[in-house]
């Protein structure tokens, strides 16, 4: 009888392996850090929380009377250089970096770079 048990337990086994090679590519993203499984489930948990989104072409440091003083016409000089590449904010986090593009006469940002996990550490301190 005991014998039967180990061989009920072994099958049982056999069968979880299967429900994983039977899974839809619907329920599962990818894994995580840890190597775990991640279910698009969990992930449609978050996909409608809003965040902002910035462009950051450059910056630039004013004194109130010149900021006064612009008009119509007037040219602001940014600290970024001619092709530099723009920085992608998500909530005021660095995130990517792109550059310029025109589509449909409208602006938007090709990606070139990624910013990985450990870039964002860094950034913080």
């Amino acid at each position: 009888m005991a014998e039967n048990a180990k061989g009920d337990d072994f099958e049982s086994l056999d069968d979880l392996g299967d429900l994983q090679e039977t899974q839809s590519p619907d329920d599962m993203m990818g894994e995580d850090e840890d190597g775990q499984l991640l279910d698009a489930k969990n992930l449609d948990l978050i996909l409608d929380i809003p965040l902002t989104v910035t462009v950051e072409l450059g910056r630039s440091k004013m004194l109130i009377n010149d900021l006064l003083q612009l008009s119509q016409g007037s040219v602001v000089e940014l600290t970024k250089l001619v092709g530099e590449p723009l920085e992608v904010l998500v909530n005021q986090k660095l995130v990517a970096r792109g550059e310029v593009v025109v589509v449909n006469e409208k602006f938007g940002v090709r990606l070139t770079d990624i910013v990985s996990p450990m870039e964002r550490v860094q950034s913080l301190s």
